[in-house]
């Protein structure tokens, strides 16, 4: 989605946030997003991420506000200025599915209700919210209990809160598309299933 790189190159050359109109359709559809930047290296690490996970807003509207927002305010990471955007720095747009509340019967059921390769997560509960896309897991070779654990403490939650019966987990699939170099040709990223 060249949409991203136009919105970030734009702000931080110009300071000015890009106003959008299309006629497709499919960009004007209510859509949680992420993007996610990375460094142009072998080990392509994480420069930024940061994204609107619910269907609040049409999917270009969102994707333009969180690009700019992963260069520029992704706290855990300075800001990325524009030499390093453009020389250093690829994209990669995450379009999300509407999250899917699982119900179990036991808090262990979740472990096989995630399917690793397909389902990115969010666990809510007691006052926090974290989230991991569905890359996550397979670029770090979790399973589906590493994974929840994980997402516990992105959420800045215990572990094993997961298995608590006090918190929510909703799953939801991404499709990604990815640069293969910065400013260069987009294609959609496909990730290995779990068996």
């Amino acid at each position: 989605m060249k949409q991203a790189r136009l919105a970030i190159d734009n702000y931080l050359t110009r300071g000015e946030r890009l106003q959008w109109t299309t006629q497709n359709p499919d960009l004007l559809e209510r859509r949680g997003v992420f993007v996610t930047l990375l460094e142009c290296s072998e080990k392509r690490s994480l420069r930024g991420c940061i994204g609107a996970p619910y269907p609040d807003g049409p999917l270009l509207s969102q994707l333009t506000e969180v690009a700019v927002e992963a260069a520029t305010s992704d706290p855990r990471f300075s800001p990325v200025i524009s030499s390093e955007f453009k020389e250093n720095v690829i994209v990669e747009v995450t379009v999300l599915s509407n999250p899917e509340v699982l119900k179990v019967v036991r808090p262990l059921d979740y472990r096989d209700r995630i399917r690793i390769g397909q389902d990115g997560i969010i666990i809510d509960g007691m006052g926090c919210r974290g989230l991991l896309l569905p890359q996550v897991a397979v670029e770090e070779g979790f399973d589906s209990e590493e994974f929840l654990s994980q997402c516990c403490l992105k959420a800045g939650l215990l572990p094993d809160a997961w298995l608590s019966g006090n918190v929510q987990v909703s799953r939801f699939q991404g499709q990604i598309f990815s640069e293969g170099r910065p400013g260069g040709p987009v294609s959609e990223k496909h990730l290995s299933h779990d068996k």
